[in-house]
């Protein structure tokens, strides 16, 4: 095994020495060949991902389109080129102190390790989201598989390497790894410059406390574990009760609940019955597969540790699970019962659950929000008379994405999006792994001073000929 990891890992290298001088056109040209490859041969991706995974045709469907789709998007990030953050500042003799000539570029910092997550077989996998950010920046990528779906991740490496083989990418840029003891050595190659991660809180941190204890620390990008709180005031409670009650049962148990955007915690007014509205709205839920074996019986410990608090109240569903399998379970408790053990009652419990707590005043209800930590995302639903400025300030404080409509599960691939926040959400809350500023973690600022037209990168001559968006002599010029 190590001799293969030293192989795969000094290719990559081998690559990075083409990557990094490759233009955006070309990387575009990779991206939009896996792509391309992937939706040819979605039918017999999915049968697989399906048999691996037992998430549905209809949700792997939609997910092939939503891999596919983020590789263009990164491929029309690239050519665009504002990414590069491309500055120029002339020489000014007369500035304290004088300032040179300077100008400044994004550059590419080497090969990348991703882990695969179990959850997203396509869109957090072999040609997912890390991956794609990866390749678009001319960062060569060396891919953990997940050993929830090892076929999948096999025939999709083929036909990604295929992919890029045809489009003229140098070899060594992608290569496919697998098992426990490989993702260890992958984040300790000294060829690796990032890792993209997306799993457990646990196993993330792990391999982040590797990264950052190298002889030469290098950036790790985790998203590990995230509660998602959801705070309703009174007033939207008594608007649409029964609207939000149908709305959470929808989307705390989509996937079985194995979205690290699922809703579970939400804050209700004291003395409603929306406990008993969201238990009869997923009463009828029946029990499903999970992703394996190990996450069921994860889940079921988390429910049962969670169902023998005192202070908790089993509303539908039961903690005594199936093995293999997911039901829905509504549970409910008080803010006080929270604030005395947050780490109890606040711990991430994968799958479909979630935990109702009432609330005296929204004052104690933020005290508790408070408490949980970092977040992926975080929901307030009210009506236009709620003052809600304090909500949205702690809201904003504990998490990288806060709504005001909908259920957090939803994530968009686009130019805004943020899918990060505070740990332990994230190991770092200053970057997002969804959307097109995810190029942003494999990139490093690089300063050229007084340089010669000819040393300087094509993306900073004065007559940019890319017709790139820069910013020169402090004003943004598109």
């Amino acid at each position: 095994m190590t001799h293969q990891l030293e192989t795969v890992t000094a290719r990559a290298k081998a690559a990075f020495a083409v990557t990094s001088i490759s233009t955006a056109a070309e990387r575009a040209a990779w991206l939009t060949a896996v792509a391309d490859i992937l939706d040819a041969n979605a039918d017999e991706l999915i049968a697989i991902a399906d048999e691996e995974s037992h998430l549905g045709t209809a949700r792997l469907t939609g997910e092939v389109a939503r891999t596919t789709a983020q590789l263009r998007l990164f491929a029309s990030v690239v050519t665009e080129g504002s990414y590069l953050e491309a500055t120029i500042d002339h020489p000014n003799p007369g500035a304290t102190p004088p300032s040179p000539d300077l100008r400044r570029i994004l550059r590419p910092l080497g090969p990348v390790a991703v882990f695969s997550a179990s959850n997203f077989p396509f869109a957090f996998s072999v040609a997912g989201g890390d991956t794609a950010s990866a390749l678009a920046v001319g960062c060569p990528v060396v891919v953990k598989a997940h050993s929830a779906h090892p076929r999948l991740s096999r025939r999709t490496a083929e036909l990604v390497t295929e992919a890029l083989v045809s489009a003229g990418a140098p070899e060594g840029v992608f290569a496919l790894v697998e098992g426990r003891e490989a993702g260890v050595a992958l984040v300790q190659r000294p060829e690796i410059t990032a890792v993209g991660f997306t799993g457990s809180l646990h196993g993330g941190r792990a391999l982040f406390d590797l990264a950052v204890s190298r002889p030469d620390p290098i950036p790790f990008y985790g998203e590990l574990s995230a509660i998602n709180p959801v705070l309703i005031t009174a007033a939207a409670l008594d608007a649409r009760a029964d609207e939000l009650a149908t709305g959470l049962a929808g989307s705390f148990t989509l996937g079985a609940g194995q979205f690290c955007t699922k809703p579970g915690v939400v804050f209700v007014p004291e003395g409603s019955d929306f406990a008993d509205r969201v238990g009869t709205a997923v009463a009828s839920a029946e029990a499903v597969p999970m992703l394996t074996d190990h996450i069921a019986a994860a889940f079921a410990d988390g429910l049962g540790a969670l169902a023998g608090d005192p202070d908790v109240r089993v509303v539908a569903g039961s903690p005594s699970q199936d093995a293999g399998t997911g039901r829905a379970v509504v549970l409910e408790t008080d803010v006080a019962a929270v604030l005395a053990r947050p780490d109890e009652l606040l711990a991430e419990c994968f799958g479909p659950t979630t935990l109702i707590v009432r609330y005296a005043d929204v004052a104690s209800a933020l005290d508790a929000i408070r408490a949980i930590g970092g977040s992926l995302t975080a929901t307030v639903h009210s009506e236009l008379g709620d003052d809600i400025s304090e909500i949205v300030a702690v809201l904003s404080g504990i998490a990288g994405r806060v709504l005001f409509a909908g259920w957090p599960t939803g994530v968009a691939v686009n130019w805004a999006q943020q899918h990060g926040g505070p740990w332990p959400s994230t190991t770092s809350s200053l970057h997002t792994s969804v959307g097109a500023t995810a190029v942003r973690r494999f990139l490093r600022p690089v300063a050229y001073q007084s340089a010669p037209e000819a040393a300087l990168p094509v993306e900073l001559r004065d007559d940019n000929v890319l017709g790139i968006p820069r910013r020169i002599d402090g004003i943004l010029t598109l």
